[in-house]
């Protein structure tokens, strides 16, 4: 059956905290949803072939447009992804890449009504990124931005088993020369409390949305 929203994940990372936030808004909508681990799928950036022009098909063959004909038919999307080295990560880069090919003459995303979730260390780079995630949709693809849900993320340097000792340690960078990673701990989504509240009303608000839309 056609889910009515999609959430699509960016994060490689299995069960991560992007996911469950996704996951924690499609719930509250109280829609039909599905999600998207786009780690799980082989979908590969834009190949500028053009080949899509005519009839908003992507003829590139890989997993995106069978995914394409859903978010189609889908009323609203749940785009999560993460902030790796000062921009969107390259799983989600390549899905909005992808998009292009729905945007000739019948600009096929149009009125959808769209959230996003980023995980990240750096509020600033964080900023710059909803930016930019903020213009593709709305002044690129004419989607309707509801909320952009911001998330700390953890540094992988917490989990690696090196990130003590290696001098190039993200740990030492972002927490000081002294930092160890049994102080640090792994930030889980469900401690952020209000993060997670406001993950909810999203929810709510993506399923309001789409029932004004059907009235």
């Amino acid at each position: 059956m056609q889910p009515e929203i999609i959430g699509i994940s960016g994060s490689p990372v299995h069960n991560s905290n992007t996911d469950r936030m996704i996951s924690a808004i499609l719930e509250a909508t109280g829609r039909k949803s599905e999600f998207v681990k786009l780690s799980q799928m082989i979908v590969r950036p834009c190949m500028a072939c053009k080949k899509c022009v005519s009839d908003n098909v992507c003829k590139v063959d890989d997993d995106f447009p069978a995914l394409a004909e859903k978010i189609k038919g889908a009323g609203a999307l749940v785009i999560g992804g993460y902030a790796p080295y000062g921009q969107i990560d390259g799983f989600t880069k390549a899905i909005l890449e992808r998009f292009w090919s729905l945007r000739h003459v019948n600009n096929l995303l149009k009125g959808k009504v769209c959230a996003t979730v980023l995980t990240g260390l750096d509020p600033r780079i964080l900023d710059q990124v909803n930016q930019a995630l903020a213009t593709e949709l709305r002044e690129y693809e004419n989607m309707e931005l509801v909320g952009q849900l911001t998330v700390q993320g953890n540094v992988p340097c917490v989990t690696c088993g090196r990130g003590d000792d290696c001098q190039m340690s993200g740990l030492k960078l972002l927490y000081g020369p002294d930092a160890r990673a049994k102080e640090i701990g792994y930030v889980r989504v469900e401690d952020q409390h209000q993060v997670w509240e406001e993950a909810a009303r999203l929810g709510r608000l993506i399923g309001e949305s789409l029932n004004s839309k059907q009235r």
